[in-house]
């Protein structure tokens, strides 16, 4: 079914499975010999999600292998990810932000799993049902926080400008924003601007944006052909999921021309970046056909 404004989803399917899919992967690269990532809490969120392909990845019970599941080198792809943006948050809090927000977080657990300065804030904004969950889920299994945690519970298509000021955001401290696998097709062009506008209206002089961006499932015929063989391949292991279906059609943003369009120094890069600097090989040619190879990702700092 393809997506629309008002449309509704869970962690267990349509748009919101993709993060227990990240969450999966973040696991299975968990449990590498010196992982570049470390994340003991995602195979717990991924087993209380309850999908079986997903949970089988985070347990260790199937390596995702490029053929089985239609997807080149996944838990490389999301463990480099995963690595860029923690480096991105020391970075920032290196250089004394205090402040962050994470955007449709997900199951993103670094207010439990990093290392933050003392005297941090980390804000969470996603629907209330999911931050209910991973909260609740991560309780039962004792998880503990090192730093001043307030979740906002509300969805990005809402007042969430709104809803982030009513929870204690400071204005006038620069802050460390985080738009982590939401600008690659999950929202219509006109959100997606709404989203980077709101952020610079919000934002002190100072603050920086990570994200990434562009079209997981593009609209040409190979991108449409290889998501169709992802999703078959998904549904074989009996993961019922539309790649193709996940994301909105026509023209995405440029975020990081944007950004530097209202004044944001910013710096680009793309996959391969992200596995030279995770000191992964580098992409074949069967991986640099991916999907996920077309996503870029920028670090940007307001004047």
């Amino acid at each position: 079914m393809a997506r629309a404004d008002d449309d509704t989803w869970d962690l267990a399917n349509s748009v919101g499975a993709t993060a227990t899919m990240v969450a999966a992967a973040r696991a299975a690269a968990t449990r590498r010999p010196n992982p570049v990532v470390t994340d003991p809490f995602a195979e717990p969120l991924v087993r209380a999600v309850g999908l079986d392909l997903f949970t089988r990845i985070a347990a260790g019970e199937i390596e995702p292998t490029d053929v089985q599941l239609g997807f080149p080198r996944m838990v490389d792809t999301f463990a480099a990810r995963a690595k860029f943006f923690d480096d991105y948050f020391a970075d920032a809090g290196a250089t004394g932000l205090q402040q962050i927000v994470i955007l449709a977080s997900g199951l993103d657990s670094r207010p439990y799993r990093l290392q933050w300065p003392a005297g941090t804030v980390v804000y969470e904004i996603d629907q209330p049902e999911v931050i209910e969950f991973k909260t609740s889920t991560l309780a039962k299994i004792g998880a503990t926080l090192g730093v001043e945690h307030r979740t906002v519970g509300i969805d990005l298509r809402d007042d969430w400008p709104a809803a982030l000021l009513a929870a204690g955001f400071d204005i006038e401290r620069p802050t460390a924003w985080l738009a982590e696998g939401l600008l690659i097709g999950f929202l219509p062009q006109d959100a997606e601007l709404r989203l980077l506008d709101n952020i610079v209206s919000l934002s002190d002089s100072g603050s920086r944006l990570a994200a990434d961006y562009g079209q997981v499932a593009g609209q040409s015929a190979q991108t449409q052909q290889q998501a169709q063989h992802m999703t078959d391949r998904w549904r074989e292991l009996g993961m019922d999921l539309d790649i193709a279906s996940l994301t909105y059609p026509g023209e995405h943003t440029d975020v990081a021309a944007h950004l530097w369009a209202r004044g944001w120094n910013t710096v680009t890069s793309d996959l391969g970046d992200l596995f030279s600097g995770a000191g992964f090989a580098p992409l074949d040619d069967f991986a640099r056909q991916g999907q996920a190879n077309a996503i870029r990702f920028v670090r940007a700092s307001a004047p």
